[in-house]
């Protein structure tokens, strides 16, 4: 039997990337899942090639940070799988790479909607659900930027470390509920979203050095979140909770550091 076998998950974001890559290593592991972003056509995609394996999946468009979409989202996943156990809140938007007096409140408001609000809306919103399925696991996709500066613009940044916070809150608020709620903070990983950094690296031909900042020398890739996605939404974590783990290459390990010269 897998990991997962029979447990009853929702993932967001799972058109690219991170969130595809966790699709289908949970379905390898038996989950039934019900799956959804915004980007249809790459729903479709991720749900043909999970059916392709026989594995069960669902989906359904919706904007992560609309409430009336998330609680639509948390329902549907009840009424069609007859339940819900793990719920992975992974969308997110990169927004716009600009000091803070160059970012204007529009984007700073539109970030923090997808980024921060989307997690605390689908948190909101399967805690009902889950305490129905007698606990859970609840996964939110932070970023290393939301542990310390030096990873990603002001917003961005700003907005990952409310999911960070709001994990730790979140998991004492819910003592006693069997309901476990853990971060993932993934560092420098090629998917959708990160795509024109590495292609601009490439362009100049210094994709030699694209993870250099880190121990491991190296960006990671959307699978290796999957791993630790996987970890957490099964038993094998069962002590796991209030959480945010880095998933970086060791980036996070240090405070700015340059090789050869530690002063």
């Amino acid at each position: 039997m897998g990991r997962l076998e029979g447990k009853r998950v929702v993932i967001t974001g799972a058109a690219s990337g991170i969130g595809r890559a966790t699709t289908e290593r949970f379905a390898t592991e038996g989950a039934r899942l019900l799956v959804a972003d915004w980007n249809e056509q790459g729903l479709a995609e991720t749900a043909e090639r999970v059916s392709r394996s026989g594995a069960r999946i669902e989906t359904l468009q919706l904007d992560a940070g609309s409430e009336s979409d998330v609680e639509r989202l948390m329902s549907e996943a009840e009424s069609r799988l007859g339940g819900l156990d793990v719920v992975y809140a992974n969308a997110g938007i990169g927004g716009p790479m600009t000091p803070v007096w160059d970012t204007t409140i529009e984007e700073w408001n539109e970030v923090f909607r997808v980024n921060t609000a989307g997690p605390f809306l689908a948190l909101k919103h399967a805690i009902p659900a889950l305490r129905r399925a007698g606990g859970g696991s609840f996964i939110a996709t932070a970023s290393v930027a939301g542990l310390r500066s030096g990873a990603g613009p002001i917003a961005y940044s700003c907005a990952k470390a409310g999911v960070v916070n709001l994990v730790q809150v979140a998991a004492y608020e819910l003592s006693g509920s069997g309901i476990r709620v853990n971060a993932i903070c993934p560092g420098l990983i090629e998917t959708g979203m990160t795509s024109p950094l590495f292609a601009a690296a490439r362009a100049r031909g210094s994709d030699g050095r694209i993870g250099q900042l880190n121990p491991s020398q190296r960006a990671g890739a959307p699978d290796e979140i999957a791993s630790t996605a996987l970890f957490l939404a099964s038993e094998d974590s069962s002590y796991v909770n209030g959480q945010a783990i880095a998933v970086c290459g060791g980036l996070s390990a240090s405070h700015p550091y340059v090789r050869g010269n530690p002063f």
